[in-house]
């Protein structure tokens, strides 16, 4: 089993990391507003996925809804790997599946409370 050191870092790291994307998402920069519409996503949905990643940085951040927080990255990141690899960028996955791949280590620190 993990050391609950390093999981619980590794779960305020990906805390950060979706709280940064979060708040970009729903700045609504040009590029990401682009991309969405790119991708035929609705208008301003890039706001959701904002509030869905801020909601998942909040829970990743406490050990109480830590596995909650892990469960919404988890689904977070999933859909945007596929949404990456339908729209054949396959090279910008490669973040998303290194997220998904720390949120193991991460669930470990959510088990132990």
């Amino acid at each position: 089993m993990a050391d609950p050191d390093f999981s619980t870092f590794i779960a305020w790291v990906l805390a950060a990391l979706f709280a940064v994307s979060a708040l970009v998402h729903l700045a609504g920069l040009r590029f990401i507003r682009e991309a969405y519409e790119r991708w035929n996503f609705a208008p301003k949905f890039y706001r959701v996925t904002g509030g869905i990643e801020l909601l998942a940085a909040a829970f990743l951040a406490n050990p109480i809804t830590r596995i909650w927080g892990i469960a919404l990255a988890a689904l977070t990141m999933f859909v945007a790997v596929v949404t990456l690899l339908n729209n054949k960028q396959y090279a910008y996955t490669v973040p998303g599946i290194l997220v998904m791949i720390a949120l193991i280590p991460a669930s470990l620190s959510a088990a132990a409370f």
